[in-house]
């Protein structure tokens, strides 16, 4: 089955259970059918002419993100670029031959602009915003002032993709529905109170210049000569002053990030309206853990010293989150932490959106599954109405989350996470720290070797809860950290290059219905057992006889003594 959105609504989402097959049979080895001529490669009109890229291009391609639908476009013909955002949108429905051509079934799962730029639908792309540029605009001093004159976070939108270059119809989609969510310093400075934001430095957006464009929130700009981390949201923008107010309340640490350096302020087009889209931070060019690891297992560098004072840097700041800011952090992953210059960790991102949808720990999940059909449009009206009624049931104020403003709500937009108890969030965090520590003692990118939304530069065929190089203690504490983890999508379905299959049945045929049917089996069974554990935890809470620690996992505390105690030990070895 060949990845694609409608792959994460019939397979990957838990709304696989009620979405039906679409009944259409794709053998996986559909090279050996004959198409018609019309689809025929052979036909000279369903062949690129050129990937060659043009002697000077004017724009950059620096990842990609949205399944393979948006691309992060810099005019590169610009002495001095803003960072508008302005990307470049491909829809997904494009016809098979033009797919295939384009690898657009590999941008799905790329991500990074190394790999990507191999991607014939980076250099299509590229020659396309060539053509579209030379021939829209009088001069590049031209195209300067249309490009500074949209809203922030505009669209490049390829209405009509052709694998002629000259036939690509580019429309622009100006982000009027953003600059109306945006607020100013003014508003913000009156939900958070003066002192929030007192003292960190407002700059204007066209001072900042993109030097690169990281992730689909994250640009490594320029400054008046030195060098910074823009974050800023082009959907959502709730998500941005959230984690603003949490980076200016939460109390310093050593493994945080630090407090934002400067406010970076935007004329709205209408209105006038004087809005923050954004803020900088300190740049931690040493990169994250995610890419380090597998770098440090290949050369045999990985140190269980280094490895030690990792987990207790990430246990250490967890705990200082609980305890001096009464805040939690779901977003527990490796390309979230940071090294510094001394290789200690950094953590960031603190929008609280949580994980992709299976890596939390189960008790998260199962309430994530019930938030992922309550809120997709494509569910029957009943299936929809039970599942709303079920989140109202577990967060009372979850409609009033739902809503696109920005609304300052105390423990933010993550419905899975407020609405479980502060213990309860502490063990759920346990189990993604032990999940962290796996990758961290084996050298991984991630805890599954082939995640369906993403692919890393480097993939091992060792995933969790296997074990190859971690110690026996370690072992230990780590199966303590995830009692309670469950089988996953994984362990029936599976990401094989840019295809899904069978587990069971790799190297053998099968078509895209067994996949489907596979998913919705795993599914139906999965959400019998999160709505029974839901039912159990609400019944014995109203008994008053709930055990906030049901799967019996140490608190951060006690993971913290333990991985301290192995580092005096190894010191005393050593």
């Amino acid at each position: 089955m060949d990845l694609s959105q409608r792959t994460i609504e019939e397979v990957v989402h838990p709304t696989a259970a009620f979405l039906q097959p679409a009944g259409e049979k794709v053998p996986h080895a559909e090279a050996t059918v004959q198409p018609p001529w019309e689809e025929s490669f052979l036909n000279p009109k369903n062949r690129i002419d050129s990937l060659d890229l043009p002697d000077c291009p004017l724009w950059r391609i620096d990842g990609c993100t949205g399944l393979g639908t948006q691309y992060y476009a810099v005019p590169v013909c610009l002495s001095k670029v803003p960072p508008m955002r302005m990307d470049v949108f491909i829809p997904e429905n494009q016809p098979s031959h033009i797919r295939e051509q384009l690898e657009l079934h590999k941008a799905f799962h790329t991500k990074d602009a190394a790999r990507l730029s191999k991607l014939a639908v980076t250099r299509h792309i590229i020659r396309a915003l060539q053509i579209w540029t030379r021939s829209t605009f009088k001069d590049l001093d031209a195209f300067e002032e249309f490009y500074k004159s949209k809203p922030f976070g505009s669209r490049l939108v390829f209405e009509r993709l052709s694998l002629d270059t000259r036939q690509v119809e580019i429309h622009v989609g100006p982000n009027h529905n953003l600059e109306l969510q945006l607020l100013s310093l003014k508003t913000l400075t009156s939900l958070w109170g003066t002192a929030t934001l007192q003292a960190i430095q407002v700059i204007d957006f066209f001072d900042v210049h993109v030097v690169a464009v990281l992730h689909d929130s994250v640009c490594l700009v320029r400054i008046q000569g030195q060098l910074f981390i823009f974050k800023a949201l082009v959907s959502e923008v709730k998500y941005l002053y959230h984690e603003l107010k949490t980076l200016c309340t939460v109390e310093p640490h050593a493994n945080i990030i630090s407090r934002p350096i400067h406010l970076v302020r935007k004329v709205c087009s209408f209105g006038g309206k004087h809005a923050i889209v954004g803020f900088t931070t300190f740049y931690h060019q040493q990169g994250s853990l995610r890419d380090l690891l597998p770098q440090l297992r290949i050369y045999d560098r990985l140190r269980p010293k280094n490895q030690l004072k990792w987990c207790i840097q990430v246990t250490q700041a967890l705990e200082h989150l609980r305890t001096r800011s009464s805040t939690y952090y779901p977003d527990l992953r490796l390309d979230n932490l940071v090294t510094s210059k001394d290789f200690d960790i950094v953590m960031v991102d603190f929008e609280q959106r949580g994980v992709w949808c299976e890596f939390a720990a189960p008790e998260v999940n199962a309430i994530e599954y019930m938030r992922l059909i309550a809120a997709d449009e494509r569910m029957p009206d009943e299936v929809a109405l039970k599942y709303q009624e079920i989140m109202r049931r577990l967060v009372p104020d979850y409609d009033q989350l739902q809503v696109d403003r920005y609304t300052n709500p105390k423990d933010g937009y993550n419905a899975s996470w407020v609405a479980l108890s502060p213990e309860e969030q502490e063990l759920a965090e346990v189990y993604m720290l032990g999940r962290l520590m796996w990758c961290i003692f084996e050298g991984m990118s991630g805890p599954q070797k082939a995640a369906v939304w993403q692919s890393y530069r480097w993939e091992s065929n060792l995933e969790f809860p296997s074990y190859e190089r971690t110690p026996p203690a370690l072992r230990e504490l780590i199966d303590r950290c995830t009692r309670g983890r469950r089988q996953n999508l994984g362990s029936v379905i599976v990401r094989q290059q840019s295809h899904l299959m069978l587990r069971h049945k790799l190297g053998e045929e099968q078509d895209s219905d067994q996949v489907r049917v596979a998913a919705m089996e795993y599914w139906t069974a999965e959400l019998k057992w999160a709505e029974e554990f839901l039912d159990e935890r609400d019944s014995l809470r109203k008994q008053g006889i709930w055990n906030e620690n049901y799967y019996n996992r140490p608190r951060l505390a006690e993971v913290l003594t333990s991985l301290l105690g192995m580092l005096d030990k190894l010191d005393i070895e050593t």
